[in-house]
């Protein structure tokens, strides 16, 4: 290829892609989706922009290669144990069955043989990570139960494509006229434990020697060696290259060079998966959905019924969803996926199925991975949830409280909790439910209860007037200030410590008589500037004085713009003249006295650095 035609081919690329990948993404159809429609798009058939598609395909492999070891290298047997129920549970019945139903239909209904049927079911039972886990992310619905569900099932889908993808020579060796091949399959098992057991002895020697170079080129160049040289070693031996990639990530998971490893890989592989999309484009065979429309229409229809009436009992009965979920959870993982290209494109090298055959199915994939988005949305629409009658709120039983908790987030949660190992007796209010629910799932706990502590009756109801400190811990300013204005209406001599969300949230306590709010960055950050200035070379004595200087300093200042918080210009110029007394403050100030600083008794607010906060 001369060097004027590879940067045509190279723009043409570029362009496409930036164009075609935008768009899909902006209408929410993913990016996979826009690299298939430029492919299609450039390709022989439709602009005829590049004619050497089996080229493009070639150096676009390794764009499989490099995802199928970054895989391997996020393949945490840590992250397995804990979701293996789900994952071993729920995403192997749904592969295997998924598996079955389509491979039966595919040797029944369009002949294909036991081994093609095999590969067609497993291929076609898998779903596509890069959609279902961006739709996910983009209704804001990873962490709900049909997420994580989700998330374990096309986990165990990744899993499951390895396996699949070293099967299809196996299979296609067994479809000739010689029969099983015995060879071929001995041939299989010595190769991975050749490159298991050199890997483990050879890998980490390796990266170590390259680490002490220093060097970030090298580094990179001996990860693309790595995976290039395990991939060439596989395929050398008749093995997919890309069962051989995913080994070495595997066998690099658990290593200190795992981040390191990932960091420099993901710019090739973003580049050359992309790459690998478009070559698919580029050989789907588009006339097939205009000669032979109704069976295409029926392919991409009966792969989202399949799938769909599959997945829904396995998400009420295996994974525990309700019916609501159950539906989402199938709209969600019912297309194709993007380890089916792969397996097809190399069951059709292997002539395991023929041209035809794959173009049908690559055509009906891209088809449901288009429509997912759309399913999904509509589905929300239609199952939008009723609104849910106000849950009453809890009937309060406390016995003398000391303490009443108002909000119970982060820093409600800690001061309960230590309330509680000093069994000092409490209440704690929240108006969130599903805050409730999920600290009631970690530990029972019998004096938190939902309603709003900013209802007199609630207060009554809690035994507020035994409580000599109320803790205002709730996160919503407004609502903080709201509550804060009912306990000092109705119990005036009531202690008040308050979380105050930033400067003019102090203010505003203040001016409710509240003494003492506590900004939620407040002790964090003094105590990172410490260890900031003791990793700078300080002495621990010294930083200690830095900060306590600096706290008593800046909680003067508090008071001082507490009068004219409502002036923005007074407020400037007090921080302007603040920061410069702080500075002939330190000038002066050359022997630590820590220990004084930090005994001398203060009536003032703490309050950390930034003035905006």
């Amino acid at each position: 290829m001369d060097s004027h035609h590879f940067l045509e081919t190279a723009l043409v690329f570029l362009v496409a892609t930036v164009i075609a990948v935008p768009l899909t993404k902006r209408f929410r159809l993913g990016s996979v989706l826009g690299y298939l429609l430029a492919g299609i798009v450039i390709g022989p058939q439709e602009l005829g922009l590049i004619s050497d598609t089996s080229g493009v395909a070639t150096i676009s492999e390794f764009g499989v290669v490099l995802m199928l070891f970054v895989i391997g290298l996020e393949l945490s047997p840590q992250r397995l144990w804990v979701m293996r129920r789900q994952v071993f549970g729920t995403g192997l019945l749904q592969v295997l069955a998924t598996s079955l139903v389509i491979g039966v239909a595919a040797y029944y209904l369009f002949g294909l043989s036991v081994n093609a049927a095999t590969i067609v079911g497993g291929s076609l039972a898998l779903s596509s990570t890069a959609f279902g886990l961006q739709i996910l992310a983009e209704r804001k619905e990873a962490g709900t139960p049909y997420g994580r569900q989700a998330f374990a099932i096309l986990l165990f889908q990744d899993l499951a494509a390895i396996p699949l993808i070293a099967a299809v020579p196996l299979l296609a060796s067994a479809s000739t006229k010689h029969g099983f091949d015995g060879m071929a399959v001995a041939r299989t098992v010595g190769a991975i434990v050749a490159v298991m057991v050199g890997g483990r002895y050879l890998l980490r020697p390796v990266f170590r020697f390259v680490a002490k170079a220093d060097t970030v080129e090298v580094s990179t160049a001996t990860a693309l060696l790595v995976v290039m040289g395990t991939a060439w070693f596989m395929e050398k031996v008749g093995v997919s290259a890309t069962l051989g990639a995913f080994l070495a990530g595997v066998l690099l998971a658990d290593s200190e060079y795992r981040h390191d490893l990932e960091s420099h890989l993901e710019p090739f592989k973003g580049l050359l998966l992309g790459l690998f999309f478009i070559s698919v484009g580029m050989s789907m065979d588009v006339m097939l959905l205009v000669h032979q429309p109704l069976r295409v229409a029926a392919l991409v229809v009966g792969l989202l019924l399949i799938k769909g009436t599959l997945l829904w009992p396995l998400g009420r009965v295996v994974g525990g969803l309700d019916r609501r979920d159950s539906l989402r959870l199938a709209a969600l993982l019912a297309c194709g996926g993007e380890f089916a290209f792969v397996v097809l494109k190399l069951a059709q090298e292997q002539n395991l199925i023929t041209g035809e055959q794959h173009g049908l199915q690559v055509l009906a994939i891209t088809l449901s991975m288009a429509l997912t988005p759309l399913l999904v949305t509509l589905l929300g629409k239609v199952l939008v949830a009723k609104p849910k009658a106000a849950r009453a709120f809890d009937t309060i039983v406390a016995d003398s409280p000391r303490v009443i908790i108002a909000g119970f987030g982060r820093m409600g949660q800690i001061v309960a909790r230590v309330l509680r190992a000093q069994d000092i007796p409490f209440v704690a209010l929240d108006h969130s439910v599903e805050q409730i629910d999920q600290v009631q799932r970690f530990g029972k706990w019998n004096n938190i209860f939902y309603g709003d502590p900013a209802r007199p009756e609630l207060l009554r109801a809690a035994q507020a007037d035994q409580a000599s400190v109320f803790v205002l811990a709730v996160d919503d300013p407004e609502a903080s200030l709201r509550t804060a204005r009912v306990v000092r209406r109705m119990y005036p001599d009531m202690k008040i410590l308050a979380r105050a969300r930033n400067r003019q949230h102090a203010w505003r306590l203040m001016d409710l008589g509240v003494e003492m709010p506590v900004r939620e960055t407040l002790y964090s950050s003094l105590k990172m500037t410490r260890q900031t200035l003791e990793l700078l070379g300080m002495s621990p004595e010294l930083a200690a004085d830095r900060v306590e200087r600096f706290r008593r300093h800046d909680a003067e200042l508090l008071k001082r713009q507490y009068l004219v918080y409502d002036d923005d210009a007074r407020i400037v110029q007090t921080t302007r003249e603040a920061l410069a007394d702080l500075d002939q403050l330190y000038q002066a100030d050359t022997e630590p006295d820590a220990t004084a600083e930090r005994d001398r008794p203060t009536n003032v607010t703490p309050s950390d650095q930034d003035v905006t906060r």
